[in-house]
């Protein structure tokens, strides 16, 4: 069954209507971004969510210092890198690690192929931030990746109505939503619940 991540969650009632979906992944953001959370509103919301569910934190090119403190204080189980962040790098600092990649083109996921990380994620250009655009991509660049699909994280413009689509064809590790999941700029209770219904009912081809 393909995993959920949530990501872009700031308030206790929606991180309850997530974790009772069956959410695998909360995703706090931590980057310049409309859904930026302070250290303490994540270590609030983190009491909420069961050990069994991933808390990933979402940065762009942030300080060392930085990464690990807030990884220690809500505490993080995943670090997300939304930046121009190299492998050696995320490789030193040695926390299970989340590279996102905006992808235009196939030499965009031909450069996931040089990282050495747990997890690669595939995201549409941002527009005033890095993702959380709304917008897909063209799925089909991924046929060519070389890197296996068990370790890739589709996100980018998915929605209830076209998750269980992208299942199908890319046959992804998981799925990550923001935006899909909101309405007029905020999570919504049903919308959150439909998304993750589709996506666990997806068949992988």
């Amino acid at each position: 069954m393909t995993v959920v991540k949530i990501c872009g969650l700031t308030r206790e009632e929606h991180v309850e209507t997530a974790v009772a979906a069956g959410v695998d992944f909360v995703g706090f953001v931590f980057a310049p971004s409309k859904r930026r959370i302070s250290v303490e509103d994540a270590q609030r919301l983190s009491k909420k969510i069961p050990s069994h569910i991933k808390k990933v934190g979402v940065f762009v090119n942030a300080t060392r210092d930085e990464i690990e403190q807030i990884a220690k204080d809500v505490p993080l189980d995943f670090i997300q890198y939304h930046g121009d962040e190299k492998n050696e790098w995320i490789n030193s600092i040695g926390l299970p690690s989340i590279k996102a990649f905006s992808i235009h083109s196939k030499e965009d996921v031909e450069k996931a192929a040089l990282y050495s990380v747990d997890y690669y994620l595939f995201d549409a250009p941002g527009t005033d931030y890095r993702g959380g655009s709304g917008h897909t991509f063209d799925w089909t660049l991924l046929e060519e990746a070389h890197i296996s699909m068990d370790k890739v994280i589709l996100a980018g413009g998915l929605h209830a109505e076209n998750v269980s689509q992208a299942i199908e064809l890319v046959k992804p590790f998981g799925v990550d939503v923001s935006s899909g999941v909101e309405k007029d700029g905020m999570k919504d209770h049903d919308l959150i619940k439909a998304f993750l219904t589709e996506a666990k009912g997806a068949k992988k081809q």
